[in-house]
């Protein structure tokens, strides 16, 4: 008959050894898909939010041109235009695995940029426009904004390439292809060279 030692060890191995299973699966990397995962969901929205701030401040700073350039109907009707499709644009739930998706986003958010980068030129032609308190601080709040969507950008990329290299490197590649079959990699940004930089907003 066995001891009660021998009983007491036989019992409490079986929770010892579920402890040491979970350690060595931490420590090989079964958490780390998820884990980049939800950082570059993260990272992705702080970048939603930030191209949403920059559609808020447009309405003020077209109104505020318009009271000093009536005459720059084509372009301030750009940016308005320009607007309105990047702020009703549907983007669907898998929009960051959805290249498609993703590339219509970027697309309109670069239509944006660039129309609003023709208004601030614009401003260039009225001094009394570029001498205007609302004018100013609605130039401050964009500068900061646009600084703020380059940083959100870069942050969202380098959390997709963590996440994608590590869905193709080892031993994520096995997690993966065992674990994580629903994962895909993740878009990122690919912009042209003349809309790398956010609109100048300084004067």
């Amino acid at each position: 008959m066995p001891s009660a030692t021998t009983t007491f060890f036989r019992y409490a191995r079986f929770p010892l050894l579920a402890v040491l299973l979970g350690v060595v699966l931490a420590n090989c990397g079964i958490n780390n898909i998820p884990s980049y995962e939800e950082n570059a969901k993260a990272k992705w929205s702080n970048v939603l939010n930030n191209y949403q701030r920059r559609a808020d401040l447009i309405p003020n700073l077209v109104e505020t041109v318009k009271g000093f350039a009536k005459q720059e109907r084509e372009v301030l009707e750009a940016v308005v235009t320009a607007r309105s499709r990047a702020t009703s644009l549907q983007l669907p739930p898998d929009v960051v695995t959805n290249p498609e998706a993703f590339k219509k986003f970027q697309e309109a958010q670069q239509q944006l940029s660039g129309a609003l980068g023709r208004l601030i030129a614009v401003s260039e032609r009225y001094p009394e426009l570029k001498s205007n308190q609302n004018f100013l601080a609605l130039q401050s709040q964009l500068e900061g904004t646009e600084n703020r969507i380059a940083v959100a950008r870069r942050d969202y990329i380098e959390a997709v390439r963590a996440y994608n290299t590590e869905l193709r490197t080892y031993p994520g590649v096995l997690w993966a292809k065992f674990l994580y079959t629903g994962n895909k990699p993740m878009e990122t940004f690919t912009v042209a060279e003349d809309v790398k930089k956010p609109p100048q907003v300084k004067f």
